[in-house]
């Protein structure tokens, strides 16, 4: 995003009030306090949540026989759950929930969402190309002009998501991506960074290819202009998406320290839970 040089005169009441705000992190100098402060009275606020929760979760079998997986029981509330809390506390108001398998129970679950303090609402994936990509090119109808946080239901997080959208509004990408640090990054999206800029975006690379240990967390905010890098015949925002807009320039990480999980497996879940049982 392009910047103007501007010379501007304060009230000495507001500059020191400017500077109880400067932190040393989130904001460093008094400028980038200033153009913080601005783009939250200016910008357009981000308020549309788009969650993928279609997906049949085969490696969670046998759990999924009976269940969509974003149902799965966390210290007696659903894994979803936990995303539309923390949605909550920021301000997120219209949640779209993408479903497909078992969706049914999913919107008996939630229903309209009012139970939660937010407008949920559904939109039944079409079936004939499965993967991330025609899930979300489907609610291009939904979304239209609108900047929107896209988020993969099988994810927990802690997250701030105030602070993912002031870096989003800072670059002018087209996708922002959370990222997380792992271990073992061949076995998800890996990024390959220079600066904020993702310059190359890898799914499930082989050991030998690994050159970063940032991973795809599955949360993203999203310009509407990904809706034209979706074609027809595309599966995988992974594989079809994300590697493209790397390589335009337009994709950019943000690397996050809170807990996150990808409940991809039985495994995972175990983990989950014994973390929880231990607060």
């Amino acid at each position: 995003m392009r910047r103007q040089r501007l010379t501007i005169t304060l009230k000495k009441e507001i500059v020191d009030l400017l500077d109880k705000q400067i932190d040393k992190e989130k904001l460093r100098n008094r400028s980038q306090a200033i153009e913080y402060f601005l783009s939250q009275l200016l910008l357009p606020k981000v308020t549309k949540v788009l969650i993928l929760a279609g997906g049949e979760g085969v490696k969670f079998r046998p759990f999924t026989y009976e269940m969509p997986k974003v149902l799965i029981p966390i210290r007696g509330k659903a894994l979803l759950e936990y995303t539309l809390e923390n949605l909550k506390k920021y301000n997120f108001s219209e949640i779209i929930i993408s479903i497909g398998h078992f969706g049914r129970k999913i919107k008996e679950y939630f229903k309209d969402g009012k139970k939660f303090g937010l407008n949920i609402s559904y939109l039944v994936q079409e079936r004939k190309i499965p993967g991330t990509s025609q899930p979300v090119k489907q609610a291009e109808k939904i979304l239209k002009n609108e900047t929107f946080l896209l988020i993969y239901g099988d994810v927990f997080a802690e997250i701030d998501y105030q602070d993912f959208l002031n870096f989003h509004q800072s670059h002018s990408g087209i996708v922002t991506m959370a990222l997380a640090s792992v271990d073992r990054p061949g076995d998800w999206g890996v990024a390959e960074m220079r600066g904020n800029l993702i310059i190359n975006f890898l799914e499930k690379p082989k050991e030998k290819m690994v050159r970063s240990h940032l991973v795809n967390a599955g949360i993203f905010i999203c310009q509407p202009e990904i809706f034209k890098y979706i074609k027809k015949n595309s599966e995988r925002l992974e594989k079809d998406v994300f590697p493209f807009l790397a390589r335009k320039k337009k994709l950019f990480g943000y690397p996050f320290e809170g807990n996150w999980y990808d409940l991809s497996t039985p495994e995972i879940y175990e983990e989950v839970l014994k973390k929880f049982n231990k607060k």
